[in-house]
């Protein structure tokens, strides 16, 4: 006999928004996830009726990951979804507008590992953080940036990430632009530019690296005329923000995609300078021979 658990929060926004924070992959990156110490690297989401999802899910540490996976049974936008996981277990969630609040409402299929009440811990764990995330008076804008480079995915990928490449478009930024740390899942990274012979900066970490495909970028301090700070006000802006690169081969082509946290003062200065870097990066690449 099958067990439904149902879970379910208010919160705090129009319809419309709850419902793209809910499904958008960048967005999910943010929010699905029970507890700190647990994170979702990679998202996928063809958000149709039988299009396929994957959320990876992995612990901070490196010591347990697994794939939230399956497909869409239904959707009805900023209404329903209703999808069947890949060991055929069924889930639906529900999104019911009441004014300036939007009710989240998730029933689903209980496993039989682990208890019922430990599964409707952690289910609405999950939930309570997406309830967070959106009423977040702080969180940062989501950009996204694109670009087609003529060139495989391969030479593309190579030419964003290497020392030569990356100095090459992140120049539109700072003209002393470079990284110094290594470009692997779990490793710290620090990207920098000088002023006056001072180093600035972000101290980032790789939070997810799948060569020719994904690299999702995490910061969580920053440089400050070569000190790293990590705590206090002076990070706060910034501090767990994402910028991802995301590259698909289309034909003889490579589409690039860049999502990036942007704190409010630095939106106009991003929607004008990143198409321009995105640029540098085309002609860098199909440059080289």
């Amino acid at each position: 006999m099958k067990t439904i658990i149902t879970i379910e929060t208010k919160v705090n926004a129009p319809g419309n928004t709850v419902w793209d924070l809910y499904t958008t992959p960048f967005h999910v990156l943010h929010w699905n996830n029970a507890s700190p110490d647990w994170l979702t690297s990679h998202a996928v989401n063809e958000l149709h009726e039988n299009g396929k999802f994957n959320y990876r899910m992995e612990a901070r540490d490196g010591s347990f990951g697994f794939d939230f996976s399956g497909s869409y049974r239904e959707v009805v936008p900023h209404q329903k979804i209703s999808y069947a996981l890949d060991d055929q277990r069924t889930a639906e969630v529900l999104f019911i507008e009441r004014g300036d609040q939007t009710l989240v409402k998730v029933a689903f299929e209980a496993e039989m590992q682990n208890s019922v009440e430990l599964q409707q811990q952690g289910w609405q764990a999950i939930l309570n953080n997406f309830k967070n995330y959106v009423e977040n008076p702080n969180r940062m804008d989501a950009l996204r940036f694109e670009i087609e480079i003529a060139a495989p995915v391969e030479k593309v990928f190579e030419g964003m990430l290497n020392p030569e490449g990356y100095k090459a478009w992140t120049k539109l930024f700072n003209e002393t632009s470079h990284y110094r740390g290594k470009w692997e899942k779990g490793a710290k990274i620090l990207f920098i530019g000088s002023e006056n012979g001072k180093e600035g900066g972000m101290v980032s970490r790789i939070r997810e690296f799948i060569p020719h495909q994904f690299v999702s970028i995490e910061h969580y301090g920053i440089l400050n005329e070569g000190r790293e700070i990590t705590t206090g006000p002076e990070v706060e802006k910034w501090a767990g923000g994402l910028e991802n690169y995301s590259f698909e081969a289309t034909g003889d082509q490579t589409h690039v995609k860049v999502d990036i946290d942007c704190a409010n003062d630095f939106i106009e200065y991003f929607q004008k300078t990143y198409p321009q870097a995105l640029e540098a990066l085309k002609q860098y690449t199909e440059s080289q021979p």
